[in-house]
């Protein structure tokens, strides 16, 4: 690994190694930053903690910060911040800090042309322009009906495989194959029908959960990725069979997307409007992406919609049934507003119910979507990062991790607990609520994730009766260990 981060403040004075470790020690912008002698030295500190440990980096990281501060030198050019305004001055300040693109093109060197790996900001822009409308309120209420569809199926698929008390299910995989099938059929009016396995084994769910896996090779070895890219198709598919699903994904969105490319008039009879309408039609043609742009972007669009939605629906599911109370005024309120449970309830209606909305809430804080701080680049223009001038050219970043378990803002952050959103002012810990980031680079797809979420979980804990079953549950973790019984509802 190239421990020189291109965009640096400085170039190493020379290749000699302990030169470069004496310089980053005692000559860097950063050396007067508190931190790890090992971490200012070289980035593989940060590789330690996420490739061989398995994550563990935001846990050292809290630990840093214990012991140095609330600014944190966790490489040789980058900061870490734990500092409330500090998460605004990064990532609502846009303008002046770009995305650091040796990560970016790292961690999606599977979609390099997607809008969420552009670090160009008039590119980002572009793209953003032409995704938005598929993502706002209107157009999520107007196609609410093909989210509704997919919770129905699910719904119906439980009641019939899973309504004993022998039998049980890890939602986890059931929440995700639900979400799968959501954004493809919101996307692309072509869903991947992952529901339609009652085993919740349908190989692209499963395949989506094991690109997440591989996330830390993409990071930090970028290279094997190229490697297997140029290796013949028909040797990596015999050497690593699983790669098939990938393959087929991949080819499936290459016909649709060739097919509109060749007749555009198919648009005009797609059962409902795809993201398609948008990106292939624009008003200015100079921003119609290329085709491989639009697989990219396809791909992307897939991984981010299925992952944040079904984590929070596993973790709020869990934190429900684990706690009486909260899951007998769940139920109280969804029957007193929806008495009739065989008629769909809006998302309008639901997104009004006081205690559903603070459930919902404290799934979204406690679940935690992108636990790895995301890096920005300090530019020239930069002002203030919680008071302090950083030098133009710093790697900064602040973990979500450190927003949602802030004890400052969110008494108790260990807790879950939804009465902390009953209260009468909320102001301060909805600006912390940052499950979607802030500022320009938001998540576009969040008025879809608030939908999802209010239809998937009020529909869940309506219809249904559930209890917990099973030992170990890691509540962090980006899969529950625990299994749920789901039974059919009886009133």
């Amino acid at each position: 690994m190239d421990i020189r981060r291109p965009g640096g403040p400085k170039e190493l004075p020379e290749d000699d190694e302990i030169e470069g470790a004496l310089y980053r020690l005692f000559f860097h912008p950063l050396h007067k930053y508190p931190g790890p002698v090992l971490a200012a030295v070289t980035d593989w500190y940060e590789v330690f903690y996420n490739f061989v440990l398995g994550g563990e980096f935001v846990a050292e990281i809290e630990r840093l910060h214990k012991r140095y501060g609330p600014v944190v030198r966790t490489g040789p050019n980058t900061l870490h911040f734990n500092d409330r305004r500090a998460f605004h001055d990064i990532y609502s300040n846009g303008t002046t800090l770009v995305k650091e693109a040796r990560f970016y093109r790292a961690i999606l060197v599977h979609a390099p042309e997607s809008s969420v790996a552009f670090t160009d900001l008039q590119q980002s822009k572009n793209r953003r322009s032409l995704l938005a409308p598929s993502f706002s309120r209107q157009a999520v209420m107007k196609l609410e009906y093909t989210i509704q569809e997919k919770v129905d199926q699910l719904v119906a698929l439980l009641e019939k495989c899973y309504r004993s008390p022998e039998s049980s299910v890890m939602p986890s995989i059931a929440y995700r194959c639900l979400t799968t099938d959501v954004i493809t059929e919101y996307c692309f009016a072509n869903s991947a029908n992952t529901l339609s396995d009652p085993k919740f084994a349908h190989p692209i769910a499963l395949e989506t959960q094991n690109l997440v896996k591989r996330a830390w090779i993409q990071a930090y070895f970028p290279f094997v990725v190229h490697l297997v890219a140029r290796i013949p198709q028909e040797f990596i598919l015999w050497l690593f069979p699983r790669f098939r699903t990938f393959v087929d994904v991949k080819v499936r969105f290459e016909q649709q997307i060739d097919n509109f490319i060749k007749n555009p008039e198919d648009l005009i009879t797609a059962e409902h409007e795809t993201i398609y309408h948008h990106l292939l039609l624009p008003k200015d043609p100079e921003l119609r992406p290329s085709r491989t742009s639009l697989i990219h972007e396809a791909f992307v669009l897939i991984g981010a919609g299925s992952d944040t939605v079904g984590h929070a629906c596993t973790v709020g599911t869990y934190f429900a049934l684990q706690g009486h109370s909260i899951h007998s005024r769940l139920i109280e309120e969804l029957k007193e507003a929806w008495p009739d449970k065989d008629k769909p309830l809006s998302f309008t209606a639901l997104e009004k119910l006081p205690y559903l909305t603070a459930f919902i809430k404290e799934a979204l804080r406690m679940s935690i979507g992108i636990m790895h701080p995301l890096p920005r680049v300090v530019g020239e223009e930069t002002p203030e990062i919680s008071g302090q001038n950083i030098p133009p050219g710093t790697i900064v970043g602040m973990s979500q991790y450190f927003m949602h378990m802030n004890h400052e803002i969110f008494s108790d952050p260990y807790t879950f607990n939804p009465d902390r959103w009953l209260v009468e002012n909320t102001t301060e810990m909805m600006l912390d609520l940052v499950p979607f980031s802030k500022g320009p680079r938001q998540c576009l797809g969040l008025n879809l994730a608030w939908s999802e979420l209010y239809l998937i979980l009020g529909n869940i804990f309506r219809k249904l009766d559930l209890s917990l079953v099973g030992e170990n549950v890691y509540v962090c973790a980006p899969i529950l260990k625990n299994a749920v019984n789901f039974a059919d509802g009886t009133s």
